[in-house]
This record gives structure tokens, sequence and C-alpha cells, in this order.
């Protein structure tokens, strides 16, 4: 092994070599729209894949496309010893929507732009940046002679649910068998304060739909008589939770929840989360508290019932006078460890039942939460990663939104998951996806660490504001 190769000093001057090569990397990825949701992106998503596994190749490694029963599933190999353990580094390809027409967005979303130390454009932190920043620490890891295989496992559905993933990953499980999976798709909560994630909020979401008519009616006819389907399922909604507060009151909601332990509120407390840096990094006017634990317990710990929007009426300009025949409510619900999707859809089709019986309620897409690993070997690896580059252990936090492949890469590959964020959160969810260079050499073993959107101050080149995790 050629520890020489991993001193900070080593680091910082592989990253400056570096950085050039990466950026005109990143710009090639950035600017291919691999929207997963969108139908009419499927070419795109496959030249992306074509162009994923032929930068495996020039890196050395063995690159296969896994097809699935949606968008195919990308896997780099770097095997020098079949006894030496083996780490995989999961990332996503794909991004979310994005348009200047339609988000506040400064730079074309899908043209790699630089400026200054930063760089903009969709993906740029979510998540392409953070996989190929892994693939030049891969690359750092085989000149030092590192005695470990390495492996990359990238997706193509993650800001959709990761449908597919399971059923492929399954069928493939002998060739992606691993010792342990790290992900580096997370946030840190504040500059210069590095974090880890611990767990991950699940998800369930619904459609409630009601209708009461065929036609568009006038409301100076059939007004007082007519059954108003929007009114009930705002009637609903408000009997589901408490807008004001958030708190559900479906029966049993909460029956499963585990409040965090003094550890882990002790660690919430030492992360540099502020209800004022939470506020201006997501642009809010106003919260629902303003005391930062409750506030982190609600985001992190706590489930939710969400609304996320209303069809049906009239939504043109003015006031139309009719009253519509059918409406429809998109909601969803976070969980967290020890809730799972398949009880909360029964306690709430239950409850929407019993408060109106014409509701059809459509139980949609569903990941499950995950309870990661504060303590062992693995956890241990990070704090020391963590340490060595930014000179500073990191605390152990929860991740508010879901990575369906998480659960399903412990479950199918039957190995520990462990998270390395990069991120921080102006960078995160935004439509200004940015990322600034940093200064500081990354982890020895993982000298992948500067990609993240305005990410902490790290040293191979950084990415840009994650604009989309839709988990």
């Amino acid at each position: 092994m050629k520890t020489e190769n991993l001193t900070r000093e080593a680091l910082k001057k592989y990253a400056a070599e570096n950085r050039e090569a990466f950026e005109a990397l990143l710009k090639d990825f950035v600017e291919i729209p691999s929207i997963s949701v969108d139908p009419t992106k499927k070419d795109a998503i496959r030249e992306n894949a074509k162009l994923a596994a032929d930068v495996i190749r020039r890196f050395g490694g063995e690159a296969s496309i896994l097809e699935t029963d949606g968008h195919p599933i990308i896997s780099g190999t770097w095997t020098k010893n079949p006894d030496w353990p083996t780490v995989t580094v999961y990332n996503h390809l794909d991004v979310q929507p994005a348009s200047m027409e339609t988000e506040p967005w400064a730079t074309e979303p899908f043209t790699f732009t630089k400026q200054g130390d930063r760089y903009f454009g969709r993906g740029t932190t979510d998540d392409k940046g953070p996989a190929l920043t892994a693939l030049y620490g891969i690359k750092a890891a085989l000149e030092a002679d590192l005695p470990v295989n390495l492996r990359v496992l990238w997706e193509f559905e993650e800001e959709i649910g990761s449908p597919s993933f399971e059923k492929a990953i399954a069928a493939h499980a002998a060739e992606l068998a691993t010792d342990s999976v790290l992900v580096s798709d997370t946030i840190w909560i504040a500059r210069g304060k590095p974090a880890c994630p611990a767990g991950l909020r699940g998800l369930q979401g619904f459609l409630f739909t009601l209708e009461t008519g065929e036609t568009d009616q006038h409301s100076g006819v059939c007004g007082g008589a007519a059954r108003n389907p929007m009114a009930e399922l705002m009637k609903l909604v408000n009997e589901c939770f408490d807008a004001t507060t958030g708190r559900v009151k479906i029966p049993g909601f909460y029956d499963d929840v585990v409040p965090p332990t003094k550890k882990e509120l002790e660690d919430f407390k030492r992360s540099g989360f502020t209800v004022a840096g939470f506020k201006k990094d997501h642009l809010f006017k106003s919260l629902r508290t303003s005391d930062p634990l409750d506030l982190m317990k609600r985001i992190w710990a706590q489930p939710t019932f969400e609304i996320h929007g209303m069809t049906g009426g009239y939504t043109g300009p003015g006031v139309k006078t009719v009253i519509p025949p059918r409406g429809e409510v998109k909601v969803s619900c976070r969980l967290v460890p020890n809730q799972t999707g398949e009880k909360i859809a029964k306690l709430v089709t239950k409850f929407v039942k019993s408060k109106n019986k014409d509701v059809v309620v459509h139980v949609k897409n569903r990941l499950d939460p995950y309870q990661g690993k504060t303590e062992g070997p693995l956890a241990e690896a990070v704090k020391r990663a963590m340490q060595f580059a930014f000179k500073r252990e990191p605390v152990f936090v929860r991740e508010g939104g879901s990575i369906g492949a998480v659960v399903t890469m412990e479950n199918v590959l039957k190995c520990p998951v462990i998270f390395l964020g990069l991120s921080l959160p102006s960078t995160a969810t935004t439509p200004r996806t940015r990322t600034s260079t940093g200064s500081r050499p990354p982890a020895a073993w993982r000298p992948s660490r500067a990609t993240s959107a305005r990410s902490p101050r790290s040293a191979s080149p950084r990415r840009s504001r994650r604009p989309e995790r839709g988990r």
C-alpha cells in the first residue's frame, strides 16, 4: 500500500490535478436531462447510462448496464483480490424536472455553468456530482494500492421511488455481492459541522378522489342541493390532520413511533442547526415552531401528513360559478423507523372511509423508513474519514427524506449500509442547484469528498445545490 499517496497534502494535490477533468466530466453528465419521471426522456437516460458505463471503463473498471422493468442500473467493478473486502458506493444519476420558466433558476438547469468556485446545473449535487466524486476517490484508492475491492452502483429511478430496483438487484445479487454499501446522497446541517444520517424517513403516498356528478353545474341553478366534491375533500383533509400544528388525527397513526434517544437528541443539538438558517435555506416566511429542537424532531424523527395538491373545479382567471363533479387530493405520509407503509395505508383508508364512504383511496408509492448504525466498525470508519478530511468528528442525525434503494440493498444484498453526506442544505433541494469548490482534502480512503452543492469545505471538485430530492 502506498501510504504516501494518502496524506492530506498528497490528496490535496490529487484533487487540484484532477479538478479540470472532473469539471469536464461533470459538464457532460449534467447536460444530459436524465429526468426519470418524464417518459419523453428515456433516450436521454439511455444516453447517460452509456456514458456512465464508458466512463467506468476509462477509469479501469468493468462496467455493466443492468436492464430492469424501467430505467437501467449501472454496475462498475474494480476487483483485485477475491480475498479482500468489497465496498460498494451507491449514487443515482436520474434527476428531477427543471425549467427557468417554472422555477427561479438563474441559469439554464441543464447547462453546466461555472461561476467562480461554484458550479450550477441540475444534478451537480443531487446526485451526479457525488457519483463522479466517488469515482475519483476510487481512482485515488487504486493508485494507492489499497487492499479493498471497489464497486459503484448507479441508479436511474431514485427520484421516482426506485420501482424497478429491488427486482433488478435481486436478479443480479451474486454479481453485486458486497461487504458494505456507502451512500453519498445526503446533507450536512451547517457549514463546518460534519453530519452523517443515521436514519431515513419512509413515505406512503395516496390519492383521495371523489366524484358526485358527471359535468360542471351552475351554482345558481344547483347550489345548495348539489354535493360539492372539492368542499367535501377539504373537510376530509381537516378531519385527517390539524393544518396549523401538523398533528395527525387518525387513530393509531403514532402507535409505532419510537422517540429519539437522549444521545440522538444531543447529536441533534450539536449539528449546527438553526431556525434562522433553515428558514433562509428553504425560503420560508414562517414555520410551525421557532424552537430548534422541536423543529429538528419534526423534520427528522416524527411522521407527517402532507397535502401536495388539489385538482378539480375551475382554476382559470377570475371566478366561474360552477359546482365541479369531481375532485382529487394528493397526499403523502412521511414515516419514521418502526412504522410501516402497509399499516399506515390501512389506517388512513379505514379512517377516510369512516368519514366519507364515497371517497376512493388510491394507495400509491411506498418507501420504508430506515434506521442506520451509529456504532460499530463502519460508523467508526466514517467518523475517522470525516475527522481526517475536515478535522472534526461528525454528529449522527437523521434525514427527513427517503431513499428507497437503501432498505432494498440491506435486505437483498444482506450487508450493512452507511451514509457519508457532503452537501449543505442550502444546496440540497432548491431550484438553484449549485455547488462550490473547496480547499480541504477528502478522506484518505475516499478522496471523493468535495462534491456537494456548496458543500462543506473539502478538496475534490464539488457540486451544486441539490435541486431535487423528490423522496
